[in-house]
């Protein structure tokens, strides 16, 4: 299990929280999460609670580095950085973090098994070891308007979230929250897999046999919590610096 990360300065947490930030846009373009413009991962300015740290409008994921991220506020105004904002970023997830000050990372991208499982407008099964990471710990937004823009529609959304980790939006994707950026992150992989898998059991015509409640209760507790969600970002971590070490810049 990991231990609490300790910084000498505000500006070297800032540091690693970009990083981190950097390099899941980098992994979420990897595993084809990015689709045209949309898409958006946040995170909470260590200092300032009320600021966050977002990718700039109209840059694929596959280019976004640490010095390109924007510093906004709760209604969105660029703080610091150069570049605008995508409307659904700020509609969306202003609503979370003011809804949940637990929250510190908040991501959102259409990927495509996330998209077509939001179709169904369903919750996941606990079919799998890897699924009952999101038992009892995820909801559904079951309704859909177009694309998210007003803020009422964002305070909604959160408010379909609660206090789980994960929602699911009808008709439009997934959504996945942590403490951290490595936790969100991981979360959304972990979710998108889950998605896939229960598509492609569903495609056999035979149907899942499920985890019995007690034992996906259990296998939550290995796998669904804070700190394994963020030992498990770890390897795609390295892995992705190791590949795009200009990500840093």
């Amino acid at each position: 299990m990991s231990s609490q990360t300790t910084f000498q300065s505000v500006e070297e947490e800032r540091q690693h929280i970009k990083n981190r930030l950097a390099a899941s846009f980098r992994i979420f373009s990897k595993f084809g999460f990015n689709d045209g413009s949309a898409g958006h991962i946040t995170a909470r300015d260590p200092e300032n609670p009320h600021h966050y740290w977002v990718n700039p409008f109209m840059k694929h994921f596959s280019q976004v580095k640490a010095s390109d991220l924007l510093l906004i506020d709760e209604d969105g105004k660029v703080l610091e950085g150069e570049g605008e904002i995508n409307g659904a970023a700020i509609a969306i997830h202003s609503a979370i973090h003011k809804a949940r000050p637990d929250v510190h990372a908040a991501a959102h991208a259409h990927s495509p098994y996330g998209m077509a499982w939001s179709t169904l407008g369903r919750l996941l099964d606990p079919i799998t070891q890897d699924a009952c990471t999101f038992y009892n710990d995820h909801s559904l937004f079951d309704d859909y308007t177009g694309v998210v823009y007003d803020d009422s529609e964002g305070d909604r959304i959160a408010d379909s979230l609660g206090g789980n980790k994960a929602v699911i939006l009808r008709n439009h994707g997934l959504l996945t929250v942590g403490q951290s950026v490595d936790e969100a992150a991981w979360w959304f992989v972990a979710m998108e897999r889950a998605c896939q898998v229960q598509m492609m059991a569903e495609s056999t015509g035979s149907k899942p046999v499920l985890i019995d409640p007690e034992s996906a209760a259990h296998t939550y507790e290995q796998m669904g919590l804070p700190d394994i969600g963020k030992e498990d970002f770890k390897p795609l971590y390295d892995m992705i610096i190791k590949e795009q070490p200009d990500l840093l810049d």
